[in-house]
């Protein structure tokens, strides 16, 4: 672990507890820990990817756990959602080494704002649950979703949760609360997919995953508690502001790196 002062820890902790927070109630914590841990000295990218990966299983786990026991998900969607997650996730984090992060932000951003002006502008979706498929359309589409985000938070990471929240949302149908807690059970799944690779390739800083993860554990069980207690309406705001922080972020990113 490298050395760190007290204050670049208390940080580090306070990022923790923020993501898990923000990722249980909506999803993307991991813009607010990955940046955090890639200030640390002598950290490498890869290095902090997959100790990001350790400390957001510890806060998925918990909020997805919590989920599971107050709304009982659907297991015929999150079962394939699940699956297909996890094998999307450990064929992203073999990809890991090979894709330039450059290549991904220009996207994420497009694709942040898209989302964000399309929930916006109908108020409604994601209030209740109106499923748009049934049967074997609804499985595969599910399986689509799994695969696709896995292999995106495998690579990459930053956003996940937002992103099966939204497709949750807006192409199966769910409203916004059974949509955040099948997004923790998939988010689980990418997390436990990626770390299937990282642990064994040796990337993963262990002590400071550690110490970064029973933060965001804390954060992750006080945030699927308020979510449910808040309910869909709350959650929908939440996302709105949440995905606006990310546009705001990845556009001062890229301007920056224009420069």
């Amino acid at each position: 672990m490298p050395d760190l002062d007290l204050l670049t820890l208390v940080l580090l902790i306070l990022a923790g507890f923020a993501a898990g927070w923000v990722d249980a109630v909506v999803g993307g914590g991991g813009l607010i820990q990955l940046p955090a841990l890639l200030l640390v000295p002598g950290i490498s990218p890869l290095q902090a990817l997959a100790t990001n990966k350790v400390a957001s299983i510890m806060g998925t786990s918990v909020a997805a756990v919590t989920y599971a026991r107050r709304l009982r998900p659907d297991p015929r969607t999150a079962g394939p959602l699940a699956i297909s997650a996890l094998a999307g996730a450990v064929i992203g984090a073999m990809l890991a080494t090979l894709i330039p992060e450059d290549a991904f932000t220009p996207i994420i951003l497009i694709v942040l704002i898209g989302v964000g002006a399309f929930t916006i502008l109908k108020p409604k979706m994601g209030v209740h649950t109106v499923q748009r498929w049934h049967g074997w359309r609804h499985v595969v589409a599910a399986m689509a979703i799994g695969l696709g985000i896995g292999l995106y938070d495998g690579a990459l990471g930053p956003g996940t949760g937002s992103f099966f929240v939204i497709l949750l949302v807006s192409v199966l149908g769910y409203a916004f609360m059974p949509a955040s807690a099948l997004g923790k059970i998939a988010n689980f799944c990418t997390n436990l997919g990626a770390l299937i690779f990282f642990i064994p390739a040796g990337h993963v800083l262990w002590p400071l995953g550690l110490a970064v993860g029973a933060a965001n554990l804390v954060g992750g069980y006080v945030g699927a508690r308020m979510a449910m207690s808040k309910g869909s309406r709350f959650v929908r705001v939440v996302f709105i502001v949440v995905v606006g922080a990310l546009v705001v972020k990845l556009s001062w990113e890229l301007i920056a790196g224009m420069g």
